[in-house]
């Protein structure tokens, strides 16, 4: 556990906003009936990764919500993580949200300009404080990437609580806190409730996020219902996980990409996820994997061997949170919205580029020599073809507005939703904000390039009321 060196100082006040109820006081009223909530956010994991949508990584946490819930097939968001982040605390379009695209790829015209601000404006108010406002605890650990300047945080859009990562990626176990990154301004950024905090050294992504969560929920009133974010870094590059769990994935992909696309696609229509005709489509992977030499065979495969590690990792440690609320005796009322934040990842990382100058290679001691992927010091992504396969079965990868880079998937379960139930009508990510404030009672503005409440297509969500048929 990493209590130690997770809080200080006294309990927030929830409910307020600059001093000013915004909710009507009848809120307060509602509070001890009205669902806690959970919003999960996995980064760059693809379609059909994990167990419940046909993947063959072990993920009996997620799939477990699946079974007790409902699976969205035609779930979309945008090609790229921090225009998805934004749209799903605003439930507004990304321009609007200020996030035309990511600041990183932004051109010099783009930077500035409206709609790219880079950070959620002002005008625009996040799901979390709309919750905070009515009574609701609000809590975030993980990956923030909407802002990093002073005023932008977590802290300053409505979360009480949170430990942050600024930017849109680090190392999995803080290898990037050393002096070498700090000069060279590459570390990772990290915020505590607003202020700067260290990352404790040697400790893994999913288990920091989850142990900071955890203790936030600690601290929560038992009477107040909760709303807690909690955003993973993995499994973006770079691929980095426990070898205990890399070894767990020894040999599963020696087949190559097309065997393991396959047997997705089979497992998908069993499921209900896509037709049948789906699986028949071409898969088109085998003669690059004919192609390569024993050797690179073996690179190819470790690299999505410590993806897989990552995705199973971040599953066992959802278990944790699950348990706790199970223990707190709040689980059967909290609404658990599980996401990715786009497709996976189909360009090639492997070496430390400077941010600030992605020409630019930096020397910093990586080794990606293959019995040393997945390790700290490594620094790789898993590259297109099996990125392809995260996909499955559809086309292209992040930073693509392809089936594959904008389809992701979705899990909703909580008090009162259908179990078992695959959703097959759209859903985008700017509908989550409204629907989950409906669930809490709250009504969202209707707003042009905006979401709306996805309640009636997500059987017995709380609020949900059957419409009388029309004779």
């Amino acid at each position: 556990m990493l209590t130690a060196f997770v809080m200080t100082g006294g309990a927030p006040a929830f409910a307020k906003s600059g001093g000013k109820p915004v909710e009507p006081a009848a809120a307060a009223q509602r509070t001890e009936t009205r669902p806690n909530i959970l919003v999960i956010v996995a980064d760059d994991l693809g379609y059909s990764d994990i167990g419940a949508f046909g993947g063959e990584i072990a993920t009996p946490n997620l799939d477990t919500l699946a079974t007790g819930g409902v699976r969205a097939a035609n779930f979309y968001v945008a090609q790229a993580c921090s225009p998805t982040r934004s749209m799903l605390l605003t439930g507004r379009d990304n321009h609007t949200a200020g996030f035309g695209t990511m600041q990183e790829v932004a051109t010099s015209d783009q930077r500035g300009a409206p709609g790219y601000e880079g950070y959620l404006p002002r005008n625009v108010d996040t799901i979390a404080e709309r919750l905070r406002d009515s009574g609701y605890q609000t809590m975030m650990a993980g990956k923030w990437h909407l802002g990093s300047g002073p005023g932008q945080g977590p802290s300053d859009r409505g979360f009480s609580q949170s430990f942050a990562l600024l930017q849109g990626a680090h190392n999995h176990f803080g290898a990037d806190q050393s002096e070498a990154f700090q000069s060279r301004g590459i570390a990772g950024k990290y915020r505590l409730n607003g202020a700067p905090a260290d990352w404790p050294a040697g400790h893994y992504s999913s288990d920091v996020f989850v142990n900071y969560l955890s203790d936030f929920l600690d601290r929560t009133e038992r009477s107040q219902p909760f709303f807690a974010y909690l955003a993973f870094t993995a499994p973006h590059w770079p691929l980095q996980a426990r070898p205990e769990t890399i070894a767990r994935y020894q040999g599963v992909y020696d087949a190559g990409p097309d065997a393991i696309v396959r047997a997705r696609m089979q497992r998908m229509v069993a499921k209900g996820l896509i037709r049948a005709d789906m699986a028949t489509r071409a898969l088109g992977q085998q003669a690059w994997w004919d192609s390569l030499s024993p050797a690179q065979r073996a690179v190819e495969a470790r690299k999505i061997e410590v993806f897989a590690a990552m995705v199973d990792d971040m599953d066992s440690r959802i278990g944790k949170v699950l348990a706790k609320l199970r223990a707190d005796g709040r689980l059967d009322n909290t609404i658990i919205l599980f996401m990715s934040d786009n497709g996976p990842e189909g360009l090639v990382f492997d070496r430390l580029l400077n941010p600030s100058n992605l020409g630019e290679v930096l020397d910093l001691g990586v080794d990606n020599s293959l019995s040393n992927i997945g390790a700290p010091n490594s620094y790789i992504s898993y590259g297109p073809r099996w990125g392809q396969v995260s996909a499955a079965p559809y086309w292209g990868t992040k930073e693509h507005t392809s089936e594959g880079g904008i389809r992701a998937p979705l899990i909703v379960n909580g008090p009162g939703i259908a179990k078992e139930t695959v959703v097959t009508q759209p859903i985008h990510v700017m509908d989550l904000k409204p629907t989950l404030l409906a669930a809490a009672g709250l009504r969202e503005q209707k707003v042009a390039y905006g979401g709306q409440s996805r309640l009636p297509v997500l059987p017995a969500l709380p609020a949900n009321r059957p419409r009388p048929r029309r004779s």
